[in-house]
C-alpha cells in the first residue's frame, strides 16, 4: 500500500488558504481512526462564541434549529457586515442584509472567472444567515460606505483579487455597481405604475358622465391582459389601495395560443376612480419611476439591449422625457408605419440601475442580466476607520458572492468555511476542529429562556456531532442530558457508531416521543467506505449501533448520502435491505453536490483512488447537475435532474417499498417539554 493510500484522512491535499490565517490558541488532542491508526493528529480549537443554536429556514430542510458542538463555524464567523448594509436582490431591489432570509435570491457573480474569461453575473440563493457581535471597521469609498469586519473580503478593481477590509488602504479601488437614490414605493409611484401599464398594454373605454350601456351609452371597461402574472398581481394590489377591487381572470387571445390573463374593471364608479388616476400626471420622481416600470412591464424587452416599443411615438417621447429626468439616456429609433423603439444607451450596468430605480415587476425580463459579463466601475477607497463592537450579519450564498452597498463582496461555507477560520478547505477541514466546550451550559440557558418555544433541534446541522473527539470530550452527551432534563425533542444524524454509547439518553427521550436517530450510510463495500470516509465507523458498526438503538425503542432511519452517480448508486438496494434488518423504519437519500473548492478536492480524490472511473463519475455528476458539478437550487440540490437522476430516484423508491422503509418516522412531540426550576427558585403552588 502506498503512503498516499494509507487510511486516516479523506483527502491528502491541503491547498493554500485563499485568505490569510487567524492566530488561534491550539489545544492538541489525539484520537482514534476507525479504519486504522491515524497518520496525523487532530488539533482542537476552542470556540468561545456565546450562542449554541443555529437557525435555519431553508424550505428543503426539515428543521429550524440545529446544535453543532464541533466546528461551530456558523457561530465563530467573522465574515460579517452591519445589518443596515443594503444588498442587491434578484428583483433588483436593494434591501438591508439584516432583513435577509433563507431562500432569498440575490444578484451575485462568479467567485472566480473561468480561465481566460471574465466574471459573469449569476443568481445567488441565500443558504444560511448568522448574527454575531464583533469589532467593526468603517469602509469609506467615494460613493458608498459600509460597516464591516476586518476579515471581510472585497473584489479589487485593478487585478481582480480578493482583499480583506484590513488589507485595504486609501487609494485602493474596488468593483462597484452604482446604487439608486430613493426607490420607495408610495402613492405617486403606484399611480405612475398603473398609468404606464395602462398606456403600454391596456384598454380604457370610459368618459366621465357615461352611464349604463343599457341606456344607450357605450360599454365601459378598463382592462390589461398579459402573459406574465406579476404586473397583474401588482395592479390588483395597487388598485385596491385606491379603493378599486379587481381580480385576475383568464382571457381569450382570439385563438393565437398565448396563455393570457387579465385584470378588468366594469363598475362605472370604479372606472371613475381609474379615470382620475390615469389622467393626472404628477411632477415627481416617484411618479416617473412608477410610470417607467409599468410601461416597461407592458412593452419592454431586455436582451442584447434594453428596449421599449410602441406605435404611439408621443407616448415614447413621454417615456424618454421621464427617463432623462432620472438620469437614463433613451434613444428614439423611429419606424414609420410600425412600432418605434426606445433603446437605453450606455453600459450594461445602466440596465441594472434602471431596474433598481424603477422596480418593474416581471422577473424574467430582469433576470436576463444573469450570464452577462460583470463590468463594474472602479471605486476608490477613501478611508478604513475603526468602529465599535456591534451586531453584524453574515450570509452564505450559493455562489459565495453578492453585492453589498454596491461593492462586490464574498462569502463561503462548509469546507470553504474553514478558510475564513484561517484554515484550508482540504486537510485542515478534517484535522483542525472547532469545539464548543460550554455547549451544555449555553443550551440550558437557551431552553430556560421564556423566549424559547419548544421545538425539534437537529444534532447537527453542519458536521457530525459524534466525531472522534467526542469519545473523550463528551460534549454531545452532555447536551443530550440537557435535552432529557427539559424533554425537548431531538433529531440526530451521524455516521458514527459512538452514538450507541448514548442509547440510554435517546431512549429516555423516545419514551416521550422526543427522539429520532438517522444513520448516514454511504456504502457497504469496506474498501469504498474506507476510502470515502476513512475516519467514520465501518458500515457494519453503524448497523450494529442502529440495531442497539432500535432495540431500546428509539426510532431510527437510514440516509444514503451522498449518492455518487456511477460510484455507489448501485448499492442503494443492499443498503436499504441491511438497514431494514437493523431496525430502520424510514430511509432517505441525498445526491452529491460539489461547490468550490470541494470540486477540485473530489476530482483529486477520484484521480488517486479510482482513476479508471474518474471521467465516468464526473460525467454522471454533470449529467444530473445540468452540465455542472453543483446546483444550489432548493428542492433540486438534494435530488438533481434529468434521466439519470430519475433512475436513481426510482431505484430508491422501489427498494424502499420492497424492504419496508418507505414510511416516515413517528412525529416528534413537544407535549412533555418542561422547565426545571432554577436553583433557589421557589416552586409555585398549584
Amino acid at each position: 500500500m502506498s503512503r498516499s493510500d494509507l487510511p486516516g484522512r479523506g483527502t491528502p491535499d491541503n491547498p493554500p488558504n485563499r485568505y490569510e490565517p487567524l492566530h488561534i490558541e491550539l489545544d492538541p488532542d489525539d484520537g482514534e481512526d476507525s479504519f486504522g491508526p491515524q497518520s496525523l493528529s487532530t488539533i482542537l480549537y476552542r470556540d468561545t462564541s456565546r450562542t449554541i443554536l443555529a437557525e435555519n429556514d431553508s424550505p428543503d430542510v426539515g428543521f429550524r434549529f440545529s446544535l453543532n458542538p464541533y466546528r461551530g463555524c456558523e457561530h465563530g464567523c467573522i465574515y460579517c457586515l452591519g445589518p443596515d448594509t443594503p444588498i442587491l436582490h434578484a428583483d433588483m431591489t436593494w434591501r438591508r442584509i439584516g432583513d435577509v432570509r433563507m431562500g432569498d435570491e440575490l444578484v451575485a457573480f462568479d467567485e472566480f472567472p473561468e480561465p481566460g474569461r471574465t466574471r459573469k453575473l449569476r443568481k445567488g440563493v441565500v443558504e444560511a444567515v448568522w448574527w454575531s457581535r464583533k469589532p467593526t471597521l468603517r469602509l469609506v469609498a467615494e460613493r458608498t460606505e459600509v460597516v464591516t469586519t476586518a476579515e471581510h473580503r472585497w473584489l479589487q478593481a485593478r487585478d481582480f483579487r480578493w482583499s480583506s477590509s484590513q488589507q485595504l488602504t486609501a487609494g485602493k479601488k474596488l468593483r462597484y455597481l452604482p446604487t439608486p437614490g430613493d426607490s420607495a414605493v408610495d402613492e405617486e409611484y403606484r399611480a405612475g405604475y398603473l398609468s404606464g401599464l395602462s398606456l403600454g398594454d391596456g384598454t380604457f373605454r370610459y368618459q366621465p358622465g357615461w352611464r349604463s350601456n343599457r341606456l344607450g351609452f357605450p360599454a365601459a371597461y378598463w382592462r390589461v391582459a398579459l402573459i406574465d402574472d406579476e404586473p397583474l398581481t401588482r395592479a390588483v394590489e395597487y388598485l385596491r389601495l385606491f379603493g378599486v377591487d379587481a381580480y385576475i381572470r383568464p382571457f381569450s387571445d382570439g385563438g393565437q395560443g398565448r396563455p393570457l390573463r387579465k385584470v378588468e374593471v366594469r363598475s362605472l364608479a370604479r372606472l371613475g376612480i381609474i379615470h382620475a388616476l390615469l389622467n393626472r400626471e404628477h411632477d415627481s420622481a416617484s411618479y416617473r419611476r412608477g410610470f417607467l416600470a409599468g410601461f416597461f412591464d407592458a412593452e419592454g424587452h431586455n436582451g442584447t439591449s434594453l428596449r421599449i416599443s410602441q406605435v404611439d411615438v408621443s407616448v415614447l417621447e413621454r417615456v424618454q422625457r421621464y427617463g432623462a429626468g432620472l438620469g437614463f439616456d433613451f434613444r428614439l429609433e423611429s419606424r414609420p408605419g410600425a412600432a418605434s423603439t426606445l433603446r437605453l444607451v450606455g453600459r450594461f450596468i445602466d440596465r441594472i440601475r434602471f431596474f433598481s430605480a424603477c422596480r418593474p415587476a416581471i422577473a424574467r425580463k430582469m433576470h436576463a442580466v444573469f450570464g452577462w459579463e460583470m463590468n463594474l466601475d472602479p471605486e476608490p477607497v477613501r478611508a478604513i476607520e475603526r468602529g465599535a463592537l456591534a451586531d453584524v450579519v453574515d450570509i452564505q450564498t450559493s455562489t459565495g458572492t453578492f453585492l453589498a452597498a454596491g461593492l462586490a463582496t464574498h462569502n463561503c461555507y462548509a469546507r470553504p468555511s474553514h478558510e475564513y477560520l484561517g484554515f484550508s478547505a482540504g486537510l485542515d477541514f478534517e484535522r483542525r476542529i472547532m469545539i464548543k466546550e460550554n455547549a451544555p451550559e449555553l443550551l440550558r440557558q437557551t431552553l430556560l429562556s421564556p423566549r424559547w418555544e419548544p421545538q425539534v433541534v437537529a444534532l447537527s446541522g453542519n458536521t457530525d456531532c459524534y466525531q472522534p473527539a467526542e469519545r473523550t470530550l463528551r460534549i454531545t452527551r452532555s447536551c443530550l442530558e440537557v435535552f432529557v432534563e427539559f424533554l425537548n425533542p431531538v433529531s440526530a444524524i451521524t455516521k458514527s457508531a459512538l452514538v450507541a454509547r448514548d442509547t440510554d439518553l435517546f431512549a429516555a427521550l423516545a419514551r416521550h416521543d422526543a427522539a429520532h436517530v438517522l444513520f448516514s450510510v454511504t456504502s457497504l463495500d469496506p474498501e469504498l467506505a474506507r476510502r470515502m470516509e476513512p475516519r467514520a465507523a465501518r458500515p457494519e458498526r453503524r448497523l450494529e449501533a442502529m440495531a442497539a438503538l432500535a432495540k431500546a425503542g428509539v426510532p431510527v432511519g437510514v440516509m444514503i448520502g451522498p449518492v455518487v452517480p456511477g460510484l455507489n448508486d448501485a448499492e442503494i438496494p443492499r443498503i436499504l435491505e441491511a438497514a431494514a434488518g437493523a431496525g430502520a423504519r424510514s430511509a432517505s437519500w441525498v445526491l452529491l453536490r460539489l461547490p468550490k473548492p470541494v470540486d477540485a478536492l473530489f476530482d483529486g480524490w477520484l484521480a488517486q483512488h479510482y482513476p479508471e472511473r474518474r471521467e465516468r463519475v464526473l460525467g454522471r455528476i454533470r449529467e444530473v447537475r445540468a452540465g455542472r458539478l453543483s446546483d444550489p437550487t432548493f428542492f433540486r440540490r438534494h435530488r438533481g435532474q434529468g434521466e439519470y437522476a430519475e433512475h436513481i430516484a426510482q431505484l430508491f423508491d422501489v427498494s424502499a417499498r420492497k424492504y419496508g422503509v418507505d414510511g416516515h418516522l413517528p412525529a416528534l412531540s413537544t407535549a412533555s417539554f418542561r422547565r426545571p426550576p432554577r436553583a433557589g427558585e421557589q416552586l409555585r403552588l398549584l
